[in-house]
């Protein structure tokens, strides 16, 4: 039986380039969509995706890519128009009539979300279960193990890993182990139809085991020195991050230090999709070390002067206003905004090791079209 087809959206990213490739060695025929044809594609091409360019915020598009498919892995961009992209691509796949999607979210996004990209992404994760005869996964990790080491070179060449995470702890899942998660889910959807998927690494660490490990992966020693977040938001900035990134990267960080992270963690997810562990956050750190762009696009580690002209020219950047950004643009300011462990509703449904969405009954989800025994019968 012909293997069903699978649209992988933003297939050159780190999760979602797994998701392609695992989804490949599985014997799926996989179309990547990409924004331009790079290095990153041509890898995907050459392992056997057929490679669609487009753009995710145009409808035409994807029509065009999801034509002849029958499972979507949307991992949408960090962008300003989220939740337009995100409507986008449900109407599309709505039209396309998938079998399933699994949904790329997170493990924060609440109402009340002191950033508007997070409110989106709580938004888009309830009217996603509204789609009449398309059935969603979410897979919705937290702070991924790569975001540690945007520093790295003040890691190897100062012995220094800088960050404004207090003594909070987290349990950060891999990219990888979160991209196999989204293709292990759409290989076999019936088991995970309205599933809620929160990949994490095996244990809990803090900034200081975090130090620790890269101490034994660098070969020198290494200590965890806490800054201000706007501090770290200044060394974003001088790295060229994005001021709509800085804004919620910042409130994210902050939802570290005060313990978002660890409510309902770790979680037995990779395990139970994957069948086997999660990886550990020092196996994810040496390939990332290895390969920097795997951290950021651009990053190197460079020599250890060019290391200190980069924190001189980041003492010279001015903070960034996030807030300010926002209003500038008429987004939404909220008049008692919450980080997401301060939300007792958020915090109740993380508990249970689950998103926050809006109830539903459970006749509603008995009357959907399209389930568990035609996604069976397609595998």
């Amino acid at each position: 039986m012909t293997k069903p087809r699978i649209l992988v959206t933003g297939a050159a990213g780190r999760n979602a380039s797994t998701a392609v490739l695992d989804l490949l060695g599985k014997g799926f025929p996989v179309r990547a969509f990409v924004r331009r044809l790079d290095a990153r594609s041509e890898k995907l091409k050459q392992a056997g995706a057929e490679i669609f360019v487009g753009d995710l915020f145009d409808l035409s598009d994807l029509r065009s890519a999801l034509v002849d498919v029958q499972r979507a892995y949307h991992s949408p961009p960090v962008a300003p128009n989220l939740l337009h992209g995100m409507m986008l691509f449900a109407l599309a796949a709505e039209e396309a009539k998938l079998e399933v999607v699994a949904l790329m979210s997170g493990w924060n996004p609440h109402p009340a979300h002191p950033t508007i990209h997070t409110r989106e992404h709580w938004i888009a994760n309830n009217i996603y279960r509204w789609m009449p005869t398309v059935d969603v996964v979410y897979i919705n990790p937290g702070i991924f193990a790569f975001m540690y080491l945007f520093g790295l070179p003040a890691i190897v060449h100062f012995g220094m890993l800088v960050g404004p995470w207090g003594d909070g702890l987290n349990a950060p899942p891999s990219s990888e182990d979160i991209g196999s998660v989204a293709a292990g889910v759409l290989a076999d959807p019936s088991p995970h139809i309205g599933k809620r998927y929160r990949p994490t690494g095996p244990k809990l660490i803090s900034p200081h085991d975090v130090a620790d490990i890269l101490t034994d992966v660098v070969g020198r020693k290494v200590k965890y020195q806490d800054v201000s977040t706007k501090m770290f938001l200044k060394a974003a900035k001088a790295q060229g991050v994005s001021d709509f990134e800085i804004g919620h990267i910042g409130a994210y960080f902050e939802e570290v230090r005060g313990g978002t992270y660890a409510v309902g963690a770790p979680t037995d997810h990779v395990q139970e999709v994957l069948g086997r562990p999660p990886e550990s956050f020092e196996t994810a750190a040496r390939r990332y070390i290895a390969q920097p762009d795997l951290i950021a696009a651009g990053l190197r580690v460079g020599t250890k002067l060019e290391a200190l002209a980069f924190m001189v020219k980041m003492m010279l950047t001015r903070a960034p206003d996030p807030d300010r950004w926002a209003r500038e643009r008429g987004h939404p300011i909220l008049r008692e905004p919450l980080l997401a462990h301060d939300s007792p509703d958020w915090r109740k449904a993380a508990e249970q090791k689950d998103l926050l969405l809006l109830p539903t009954s459970s006749a509603q989800e008995q009357q959907r079209p399209y389930s568990q025994e035609l996604i069976r019968t397609a595998s």
